[in-house]
């Protein structure tokens, strides 16, 4: 069983999503691009998701975004479900789209963790070898430069996507905006920051591309490689799959987020035996999500949005 989590209206994080066995079921063509970018825009406007970043690999995507009315199960459900229906009919692929995994979904507590994250998610086509630079990557991705002041934009896909459906308009887009806690007088010193940390991530990355004897695959070759292969560099065994981020430095921040998960849990398992035992009147801690929405419990704020 799963570790309960709580969903947190107005939280940022990084979700992380991978394609079944590391197919190249994202292979960076215009159809795909465009999928994932019409798929996001319009899961993100139903649900109101703010978008900070995103990176589209061919095996798994990064996005960075703000919950701000504390649905994202609901978001993730849609964005999922339609990217995968759309990839499906584009790669004419039976089966599953998605591996068996859960979503990755890291909750970034701090400026520096949102920072981090950000530039680790645009730093990924570097350090997997397939391009010398994040901007080169052919694939959906947010540029530095972007946030705060940009947005994506893409015309609704020929696949899946029914005109007649008023659901799904001619043309979406989503803007690119400065996370929560960065003020508009701020914006230019948290590019500074997220192109500063790019930057080391990138020379790194290329750093051990170089010692390891490869090269860098190149944005044409990875728009091209069939999206039925798989693939094949070494991937380090799965570790723990963690909940939130604080960025390096903030021991403090750490310990008491370690606190707060741990005190959620131990309240959330305390009611949940409960409420199994028959007693309907227990009270959930605050925001708890599956048990409110599924089967209607009380929580401890009556002010979380459903």
């Amino acid at each position: 069983m799963s570790q309960p989590r709580a969903i947190v209206a107005g939280a940022t994080y990084l979700l992380t999503r991978r394609a079944l066995r590391r197919h190249l079921l994202f292979r960076p063509d215009a159809a795909i691009t465009q999928l994932i970018i019409y798929a996001l825009a319009v899961s993100a406007r139903r649900y109101g998701i703010r978008l900070h970043a995103l990176c589209a690999m061919s095996t798994h995507l990064h996005i960075v975004v703000t919950d701000v009315e504390g649905v994202l199960p609901r978001f993730l459900q849609l964005f999922h479900r339609l990217v995968a229906l759309g990839t499906k009919v584009l790669r004419t692929w039976e089966g599953p789209v998605w591996g068996h995994e859960a979503t990755s979904v890291v909750r970034l507590l701090t400026r520096a963790a949102v920072v981090e994250k950000i530039s680790y998610s645009l730093a990924n086509p570097v350090e997997a070898g397939l391009v010398r630079r994040a901007k080169e990557w052919p694939g959906a991705k947010v540029l530095v430069n972007e946030i705060g002041r940009g947005e994506l934009r893409a015309r609704r896909p020929d696949v899946y996507f029914a005109s007649s459906n008023p659901a799904w308009p001619e043309h979406a887009a989503i803007a690119i905006s400065l996370p929560p806690d960065v003020a508009d007088g701020d914006a230019d010193a948290f590019r500074r920051d997220v192109a500063a940390e790019l930057e080391r991530k990138e020379a790194e990355a290329r750093a051990a591309v170089h010692r390891n004897g490869r090269g860098f695959l190149g944005p044409e070759r990875a728009c091209t490689v069939s999206p039925d292969a798989r693939a094949t560099s070494l991937e380090a065994p799965r570790g723990l799959n963690p909940t939130f981020a604080v960025g390096r430095g903030y021991s403090d921040a750490r310990r008491t987020a370690v606190a707060a998960v741990r005190a959620f849990r131990a309240a959330y398992r305390d009611a949940l035996q409960q409420w199994r035992a028959g007693l309907r009147s227990v009270v959930f801690p605050a925001e708890t999500w599956w048990m409110r929405v599924f089967h209607g419990v009380a929580v401890n704020d009556d002010a979380l949005v459903s």
